[in-house]
């Protein structure tokens, strides 16, 4: 690779929720700029047109695919795409996840409907996209690198999103019995635990205020979906080869401080106070 460690060319790198216009898109972007194809995976064809096409009309060796990660069915045609690139496959990204504004309330009010919603968005969709690839990358006796996302939440407290935070950290969890059963193989197994990072979805029930970030976030600002896909890139490179089992968090320092909940326990970064009553009630 002529000592370039970051240099992906002659492999396939999946990401799984790569069109959101977010993390996702940032990562499909960065990793094909590093040499890999990547199979962008997005259940929106608009989304796909709006943010992968671009890259496409660019150069960029992406191939989108419409498929919903979180079943069976989305997660064999996207291997099936995997398979068809010329490339060897190598990596996994895990984005396809979240949780919509609706999903925070007390947990005395979580149902089991949300709960389990909440876990197969964010842990079966990671799990099972994960299993898949590592049994197609073993069948062929290839290396490879999987990265999901788990979330600040995952690492630390989610008062009044205790659904989320606990499939993300289970998420974890599973990150580092993966990274064991498959270190023998060559197949590392990683994760990064995003902060409070300006994207689209977050958009929903954060609004700007630089003077909150400056307070409650070391690094004095939210984070940037591109700096997200950094440490996903070199968890996917040779620059981490001896990296498994990790889960690395990207916050600008926001764990280190921890100091984002008022006197209520709810988060400053939620933008209303309509909202914030609630989720509360």
């Amino acid at each position: 690779m002529d000592n370039n460690f970051l240099d992906l060319s002659g492999r396939t790198v999946i990401v799984s929720g790569a069109a959101g216009g977010g993390i996702g898109t940032s990562v499909t972007r960065m990793v094909a700029q590093a040499g890999a194809t990547v199979v962008a995976v997005s259940r929106s064809e608009e989304n796909l047109g709006k943010h992968i096409e671009p890259m496409m009309a660019e150069g960029l060796s992406v191939v989108p695919v419409a498929a919903d990660a979180s079943t069976d069915e989305g997660i064999a045609v996207t291997l099936e795409a995997a398979r068809r690139t010329d490339g060897d496959l190598y990596g996994l990204v895990n984005v396809a996840g979240g949780a919509a504004p609706a999903t925070w309330m007390p947990a005395t009010r979580v149902t089991r409907e949300d709960w389990r919603a909440l876990f197969t968005q964010n842990l079966e969709t990671m799990f099972f996209m994960s299993q898949a690839v590592a049994a197609e990358l073993k069948s062929q006796s290839l290396p490879g690198s999987i990265v999901s996302i788990s979330s600040i939440s995952g690492m630390n407290t989610a008062p009044f999103h205790v659904g989320y935070g606990t499939a993300k950290a289970a998420l974890v969890a599973a990150t580092r019995t993966m990274a064991v059963e498959l270190a023998t193989d060559n197949i590392r197994v990683n994760a990064i635990a995003p902060g409070v990072t300006a994207t689209p979805a977050s958009g929903t029930y954060v609004d700007d205020d630089v003077e909150r970030d400056r307070r409650a976030i070391a690094m004095g600002r939210r984070g940037r979906p591109e700096e997200q896909a950094g440490a996903i890139l070199f968890l996917l490179s040779e620059l981490s080869s001896y990296i498994t089992g990790q889960t690395i968090l990207v916050d600008g320092g926001l764990n280190l401080k921890w100091t984002h909940m008022g006197a209520d326990h709810t988060s400053l970064f939620l933008k209303d106070d309509t909202f914030r009553a609630a989720i509360t009630r």
